[in-house]
């Protein structure tokens, strides 16, 4: 018998207002291991989706990046739009019209402090450096900062 993933709650506390609270956010693709978004035309529709659902008000992006096969992001949710349903309607627009195979869910991480953010933002630049996908973090062309943490 295989293991089950097991889906984590995202809801915010509601003694927490989200419009102030960033959450670092991590979304997989399957399977591991394929590039699905280190493409142009797909890092194209994933930054255009990204803009469209913040005019919506659905959030507001700090920063975002693409891996081969894992996205990562730092980013503030509206008040009126839950988390899990803005993240899982932007998941399957972008399944639907691009293709892309996401996995079940993804994960979350209430960020509490400035300084929190700062090394999570650190450790997102980063990353393709750590996978030997380039050397400095300002050669990889799957990132976007919009705001200040």
């Amino acid at each position: 018998m295989k293991p089950t993933r097991k889906h984590l709650p995202h809801d915010v506390p509601n003694w927490i207002d989200p419009t102030q609270e960033a959450f670092f956010i991590t979304i997989n693709c399957q399977p591991r291991g394929t590039n699905h978004l280190a493409k142009t035309e797909i890092w194209e529709a994933i930054l255009a989706s990204v803009a469209f659902r913040e005019q919506c008000g659905d959030w507001s992006w700090r920063l975002i990046l693409a891996m081969p096969d894992h996205l990562h992001g730092i980013v503030i949710f509206s008040q009126q739009f839950q988390m899990q349903k803005a993240v899982a309607n932007w998941k399957r627009w972008l399944a639907t019209q691009k293709g892309i195979r996401w996995q079940d869910g993804f994960f979350d991480h209430r960020l509490r402090s400035l300084e929190s953010a700062e090394q999570k933002a650190d450790y997102i630049r980063l990353n393709p450096v750590r996978a030997g996908l380039v050397e400095d973090p300002a050669q990889w062309p799957y990132r976007r900062d919009w705001k200040d943490l």
